[in-house]
């Protein structure tokens, strides 16, 4: 099934005409209004510099409830010695600065965080619907990542670690904070081992939209950000 082509109309199609492999559509903007349409249809924008703004919803959805995280022995004594300090918050325009700079590359193209992404999420940041969790030794920013809180969903989009687990931290402390706000779970978007190792899981797309439905997330209800 051939992917849908977005206008300047606030629109996404059904999330069940998406192609196999997940590309739902292609076009439309990064505006604000559109992400967070996006985000309550279960959709994630995904893309290379070069390429136009592609949407996704893909089959199978990986995801980790909070009750399903998984805490070696190893990572919980390394957890008691280390000295990292743990902020919400904090700083999230570095947060995202790192994702993107660790991937992009010499000369760039590495990576799905463009200019354009980057701008658009410091603005959900400041709309309050984009969070940032920091990992710091001393004064200095070690690790982190950043997503999207809708409800009782939060949308992951990435994170970095530039010393030993940190961002194996900062994912601990992200689901210890949404189990005790309640949370349905965190949208990990796409399967990697270092996920998996944590208690991540994947499911249909079919069961991601009833997580979502079950989180509240409507798609035109009033934006609640319980983060």
């Amino acid at each position: 099934m051939p992917c849908h082509l977005l206008d300047d109309q606030l629109w996404f199609p059904p999330v069940e005409e998406a192609e196999e492999y997940g590309l739902l559509a292609v076009g439309g903007d990064l505006s604000s209004e559109r992400l967070l349409l996006a985000y309550r249809l279960g959709i994630f924008p995904w893309y290379s510099p070069d390429d136009p703004i592609l949407w996704w919803s893909p089959d199978p959805r990986c995801v980790l409830f909070p009750s399903d995280l998984h805490i070696s022995r190893s990572l919980r004594r390394f957890m008691r010695n280390a000295n990292y300090r743990i902020s919400f918050n904090e700083n999230f325009t570095e947060v995202i600065s790192w994702c993107r700079r660790l991937r992009a590359g010499d000369d760039g193209s590495g990576t799905w965080i463009t200019p354009e992404m980057q701008s658009a999420y410091i603005q959900l940041h400041k709309l309050g619907y984009a969070h940032s969790v920091e990992c710091w030794d001393g004064d200095l920013l070690v690790g982190g990542l950043y997503g999207v809180a809708i409800d009782r969903c939060f949308f992951g989009e990435s994170m970095f670690s530039l010393r030993m687990n940190a961002s194996k931290v900062v994912l601990i402390h992200l689901m210890n904070r949404l189990e005790q706000k309640g949370f349905e779970l965190l949208d990990c978007q796409q399967t990697t081992d270092h996920l998996v190792s944590m208690g991540a899981q994947e499911i249909s797309r079919q069961d991601f939209q009833i997580y979502l439905q079950k989180a509240h997330v409507a798609p035109y209800g009033p934006l609640v950000s319980s983060f």
